[in-house]
């Protein structure tokens, strides 16, 4: 079966979930900063609930309600894909039903983390999955997270599932996504910001970003001059982000980018524990990384 190319657009945000500052979700701030990051930041689509979102620390409930009012705000002007992925298939299944029920276009399912399944396990997860739901499925390869790499051979197994035609890829990899892109019509989507114009030039579409809460104009201007055929500009791009493309990571993307966001006015509130909040001198990094990319905080 032949898939759109693009099925969530160019350029993904994996969105942070505001709370306030007791800690609660702050659903008001969602729809502010989903709007933003359509408006501003130019997002084709939003992830919701994936792990920069927090999604081991919120509940069911919360996710729901979360999801809900993200749609809500973005209307038809964006897709909003959600985070379902567990290591329990089941409860996989669970979250893609509340998903779908609240209006998501489109759902990130990750690789089975700490339990480690063998590829057979693997690729039923995911297969078991499509099969349960109406919807499009984003596969999330992100080994150094869930313990667990999906084979070459299992990607192309579960590409011939109609509903699987995504994936985020974290595995950092590019011969084997390359043999992958050459072998599938799964839209590759890079999922570290700084690899974005490398997985471009081997087949990839897009980026599901981290930095891009603040770099999406850069971002997706990259991906457009690298489609227009103009690599110089996309190189140039590729440079200009760089230090906040990688400086987001130098601790979990969720501290540093709530800290950029509290700075900037627009709603994050507190992370959940285990994470801590970042402090005045990671802030203080940032705000340099963020200026060498040409971007103030």
């Amino acid at each position: 079966m032949t898939h759109d190319p693009r099925p969530f657009g160019r350029l993904l945000t994996a969105m942070v979930t505001p709370f306030t500052t007791d800690g609660t979700l702050d659903v008001e701030g969602a729809a502010k900063l989903a709007t933003y990051l359509i408006d501003e930041q130019g997002n084709d689509a939003l992830v919701i609930s994936g792990t920069t979102g927090e999604s081991p620390t919120t509940t069911d409930a919360e996710k729901d309600t979360l999801l809900r009012a993200v749609v809500e705000a973005v209307g038809d002007r964006a897709r909003v894909v959600a985070g379902v992925g567990t290591n329990n298939t089941a409860h996989t299944i669970e979250l893609a039903h509340t998903a779908e029920k609240a209006g998501a276009h489109g759902l990130l399912v990750v690789t089975p983390y700490y339990n480690k399944p063998p590829q057979a396990g693997v690729a039923k997860h995911f297969l078991t999955v499509a099969d349960a739901v109406g919807l499009p499925v984003m596969v999330y390869d992100i080994p150094h997270r869930a313990g667990t790499a999906i084979a070459t051979e299992t990607m192309c197994r579960i590409a011939e599932h109609d509903r699987i035609v995504a994936v985020k890829d974290a595995k950092g990899d590019f011969v084997a996504s390359s043999w992958v892109t050459s072998r599938t019509d799964l839209a590759y989507y890079s999922g570290d910001d700084a690899a974005t114009l490398p997985l471009l030039a081997i087949g990839g579409v897009g980026l599901v970003g981290t930095s891009t809460h603040f770099t999406g104009r850069i971002a997706k201007d990259l991906i457009e001059a690298f489609e227009r055929g103009d690599a110089a500009a996309a190189l140039a791009l590729h440079r200009q982000g760089m230090p906040l493309f990688t400086g987001i990571f130098r601790q979990p993307g969720t501290m540093l980018v709530k800290a950029g966001l509290r700075a900037r006015g627009l709603p994050a509130g507190p992370v959940r524990s285990p994470l801590v909040d970042a402090g005045d001198d990671e802030l203080n990094q940032l705000r340099q990384d963020a200026a060498a990319a040409g971007i103030v905080l």
